[in-house]
């Protein structure tokens, strides 16, 4: 993957070199862009049908119209591409994205599969909770924990409300629910959070997507699909469950659905993707590169150089950004 990486600065040399006609940033960068997606998409290794992700507790069924990249495949994307810390993705075992998307698709979602060995959660609760409640009781939380953030120097997190109000599955212990997030204080899209708990003996598979609000409709037409992903291999399903060998959880279905807003098997393995995402970045600083390199060289066929937005100052682009590095195959 990095050597096909590697070639986009090279590409965009290429662009510059060979156009008859003065190349502006933003031509430059739509065609950066676009090699660069058609690299990744065609270093990426995808599978479908049976998969066996190591540990031996969880089995995979991926269905028609989606696609499964691999755990060290989906940690590359989690850090590298998206820009996430590498602690965000120690758990994950793998991601599955619609046929049709892929990491750097500008509208799409996918959904990360982590495994988590929490224990035995208990469900007693389940039938007891009012959901509506349980929305005023997370948003009543939020300001103590938006007032560290913003200290931090990171947006406020609101809870807007139920994007998908919680639903749990008794008989085949499957969590699902689905928030509406706003970041900050701007204007922009809303954030769609959609979030699957399968429960078993020692601990839980979470199955955890993030889009914008526009998206909801194309995953509530996927998700019974994406609800029979994941399954426990014998002896470790939730009715496996031994009080004599087996540890129990500290959480609850009530305290599963209340949990951070950005724990750190959910929102925060994504969000980077979509409030800041780092392989635009890696585009701007090659197209950078590339204009430099062509004041540089003389390399414009004729014709001014344009003003204003979009240029760069001399020896902005001296030091582009590193093509990161991956073992992945």
């Amino acid at each position: 993957m990095t050597l096909k990486l590697l070639t986009l600065p090279l590409i965009l040399l290429s662009i510059c070199a060979n156009a008859k006609t003065p190349v502006d940033s933003t031509e430059m960068y739509e065609k950066a862009l676009a090699h660069l997606k058609d690299s990744v998409n065609n270093a990426l290794s995808y599978k479908t049908g049976k998969i066996k992700p190591e540990g031996g507790k969880v089995v995979l069924d991926v269905p028609e119209g989606f696609k499964y990249l691999d755990k060290d495949q989906s940690k590359y994307v989690l850090t590298k591409l998206w820009g996430n810390p590498a602690s965000a993705s120690s758990e994950v075992i793998g991601m599955i994205f619609p046929q049709d998307a892929g990491p750097l698709s500008d509208s799409n979602y996918a959904f990360v599969i982590t495994y988590e060995e929490i224990g035995y959660v208990k469900d007693e609760d389940a039938d007891k909770i009012n959901y509506d409640d349980l929305l005023k009781n997370i948003q009543e939380g939020e300001k103590a924990e938006n007032e560290k953030r913003v200290k931090e120097g990171y947006p406020a997190v609101h809870l807007v409300g139920w994007a998908q109000k919680p639903y749990y599955d008794g008989q085949k212990k499957i969590l699902h629910w689905a928030k509406e997030l706003k970041f900050g204080e701007g204007d922009g899209d809303n954030t769609l959070n959609y979030e699957i708990r399968i429960l078993g003996r020692k601990g839980m598979v979470s199955l955890n997507a993030v889009g914008k609000m526009y998206d909801l409709p194309r995953v509530n037409k996927d998700i019974a699909k994406v609800l029979s992903v994941a399954s426990f291999t014998e002896g470790n399903s939730y009715f496996d469950f031994n009080p004599k060998m087996d540890n129990v959880a500290a959480w609850t279905i009530g305290g599963l659905i209340a949990g951070k807003l950005l724990a750190k098997a959910g929102l925060f393995a994504l969000i980077a993707k979509f409030l800041a995402p780092f392989w635009k970045f890696i585009v701007l600083a090659f197209a950078g590169m590339g204009a430099w390199f062509k004041r540089k060289l003389g390399l414009k066929k004729g014709g001014t150089q344009p003003s204003g937005e979009g240029q760069l100052e001399e020896g902005a682009a001296d030091h582009p950004g590193e093509t990161p590095h991956t073992d992945t195959n």
